[in-house]
């Protein structure tokens, strides 16, 4: 009797467990579902596509539907594509990181669909980027105008130099991301953090850009930016995650994107807030009463690290929990439903680069097409994890 008792309550554990399971799974993809439904049809139709970073970021986030989805739901998101990329293919350029950024798109059309006109303008988003100013040591300045390090560019760089390694298979695109991704780290990283500094002077020339902060490069002897910003480090971590999901496991670079996958997040855990699962505007300084939790470089971060558990890069006993804390506190307290939509929220507006107050001083917004893009790439990558 007691043995039979005992085999009855594991069978109701495990029937629990599966509809536990079940739930999270159908609640992941129907988040997913409402956000790209808003994106694609409310927030940012093909028709109205402009080829810029932000806009790259959510087009990233149809590409990665399309690659998700089974054969017959492909089709919408294959045309969703099309559409931006013929919308915008005279303006089409790499001439600076932000333009490289839509450039995935062409790469993306190029492989799928094998047309000449999208494999010749995804070359020569190629040529005109090889033109980009540089650094003394080789890294892709963030502007034409004066030459800076930024850490925005290393994920604007990364979605067009992966998607034309996986249209050509070619590794001379991994080498090029890597390369830059060592250059900018050589400027921004922080040994004990493990995190960046949003930015780094190369030319001695203290641009007005009408966004920084006249003056930033000034702030330190060796010309660079001395705050974290959340959302920078976000981008980071996207493209050394994404790196990871395109390079076989066995190879080189493998290994070389994983060692950075993991300093780059070993304090993330600490940092987390416990109450909400964010993480900040400037993320070493939770206590600051002028700090806020800020929900795209919260995506962005739970993003990577579920492909780093995923993967096996990062411990999963260790980044599970804050995968699950990060994915309850965007859903809690960063996103709002209309009724038929899930929006985010608390997004962090286009931010350049400037002192503490500065950070803290950004506005919130709602919407905007890269924290779509995120939100949607990250309950993807959470629901992988939850089947």
């Amino acid at each position: 009797m007691k043995k039979r008792i005992i085999n009855s309550l594991k069978i109701k554990a495990l029937i629990l467990n599966c509809i536990v399971l079940f739930s999270t799974n159908t609640y992941a993809q129907t988040w997913v579902d409402s956000l790209d439904v808003y994106g694609r049809e409310v927030f940012m139709p093909a028709d109205q596509y402009k080829w810029d970073w932000g806009q790259a970021t959510m087009l990233n986030a149809i590409v990665h539907l399309y690659n998700s989805k089974p054969e017959p739901q492909k089709q919408v998101y294959l045309d969703y594509v099309k559409t931006a990329m013929d919308k915008t293919y005279n303006d089409a350029n790499g001439m600076h990181p932000n333009a490289v950024a839509s450039g995935h798109g062409m790469a993306f059309l190029a492989k799928v669909t094998g047309d000449k006109k999208y494999i010749e303008k995804a070359n020569q988003i190629y040529a005109d980027y090889l033109t980009t100013p540089r650094t003394k040591a080789g890294g892709v300045s963030h502007r034409t105008e004066t030459i800076e390090l930024w850490d925005d560019t290393v994920y604007m760089l990364s979605m067009y130099l992966l998607e034309m390694y996986r249209y050509t298979g070619n590794e001379k695109y991994l080498k090029e991301l890597l390369d830059q991704l060592l250059i900018h780290k050589e400027k921004l990283a922080d040994k004990k953090w493990g995190l960046w500094v949003h930015g780094y002077d190369d030319d001695n020339d203290d641009y007005k850009d009408r966004c920084c902060q006249l003056n930033w490069a000034q702030m330190t002897p060796q010309r660079k930016s001395i705050e974290f910003w959340g959302r920078g480090n976000g981008w980071v971590v996207m493209a050394i995650a994404d790196a990871l999901k395109t390079i076989p496991a066995n190879s080189l670079y493998f290994k070389a994107f994983a060692k950075e996958l993991r300093e780059i997040t070993k304090k993330l855990p600490k940092l987390q807030d416990k109450e909400t699962g964010m993480w900040y505007q400037l993320p070493i300084y939770p206590e600051h009463k002028d700090n806020y939790p800020e929900s795209s470089c919260t995506a962005m971060f739970a993003y990577g690290i579920a492909i780093g558990v995923d993967l096996d890069v990062l411990n999963r006993k260790t980044f599970m929990p804050v995968v699950e804390k990060a994915w309850s506190g965007l859903k809690k307290h960063a996103s709002k439903t209309d009724g038929k939509y899930v929006i985010p929220t608390k997004v962090c507006e286009g931010t350049c680069i400037g002192d503490r107050a500065y950070y803290f001083g950004r506005k919130t917004k709602e919407g905007v097409n890269y924290a779509i893009g995120a939100y949607i790439m990250l309950g993807l990558e959470y629901g992988k994890l939850k089947k």
